[in-house]
């Protein structure tokens, strides 16, 4: 599995506080079958011009030679795009060795032009991955379908899928209808994992939308290949049960 969302850079932001805490993490992870790890600390697009780039590099370093062997990391950042027009093509904003930069809405409500911000990010020369859509408060599908039409790769928080909540609701509204093109873990130094999201999947019957949501998009989206569509996953009767306990398993 690929992981392109996680805030395991230590010492940096709101995610894991230090290098033991990550590593334990990522000896979970990698035990779970994750080969590639994007740490993506967060950034606000006002800021990109002045990304501590050189000195989280140094902190990624050090986590690099304390992780567990089979897990590759790559730097990369969350931007917020607080404000509309910023220059994210800047050395050092991308996910490491490709084109992707993981960019979010603020949360409050998605921008009345978002999917022209969308848009601009795509032409400018990166490829803008949006990080989980259902935690905007008001989004909605068609609003997603647009992003994804202008150029956007939408990309669900794995976690999120187990929510009783309205976010819980969309998430899985946007899987029913194909628009989840990649599964993220966004973990803080937690619990949160792409492991039981595609265990949960893998036991409904949709073993390859598993396998195009937490290996292949991700394989794609970071070598700069097409990305393959996903097939709608439709929950079954009772699923929810079944989710919440994949996720609670030790």
């Amino acid at each position: 599995m690929i992981d392109l969302h996680s805030h395991l850079l230590p010492g940096v932001d709101d995610g894991s506080r230090s290098i033991e805490q990550s590593v334990r993490v990522l000896e979970r992870f990698a035990a779970d079958g994750v080969t590639v790890l994007a740490c993506t600390p967060h950034l606000e697009a006002s800021r990109a011009a002045r990304a501590p780039v050189l000195a989280y590099a140094e902190r990624m370093t050090a986590l690099r030679a304390a992780a567990p062997a089979g897990i590759e990391l790559r730097q990369g950042w969350e931007i917020m795009l607080d404000m509309p027009g910023a220059d994210l093509t800047l050395p050092g904003l991308a996910i490491e060795g490709s084109r992707v930069v993981l960019v979010e809405f603020m949360r409050t409500a998605p921008p009345a032009r978002g999917a022209q911000e969308l848009f601009r990010l795509r032409t400018s020369g990166v490829v803008p991955l949006l990080a989980h859509p259902e935690r905007y408060w008001g989004c909605t599908t068609a609003q997603v379908a647009e992003w994804r039409r202008v150029g956007a790769v939408v990309q669900t928080d794995a976690s999120i899928l187990h929510d009783r909540g309205s976010m819980g609701r969309l998430a899985l509204s946007l899987l029913e209808a194909g628009l989840v093109d990649i599964l993220a873990s966004d973990n803080h130094g937690d619990s949160r994992s792409l492991r039981a999201a595609r265990a949960w999947l893998q036991e409904m019957g949709a073993t390859e939308q598993a396998e195009v949501l937490t290996t292949e998009n991700p394989r794609r989206l970071l070598a700069g290949e097409p990305l393959l569509p996903v097939a709608p996953v439709v929950p079954e009767r009772g699923f929810v049960g079944r989710l919440r306990s994949l996720f609670l398993r030790k």
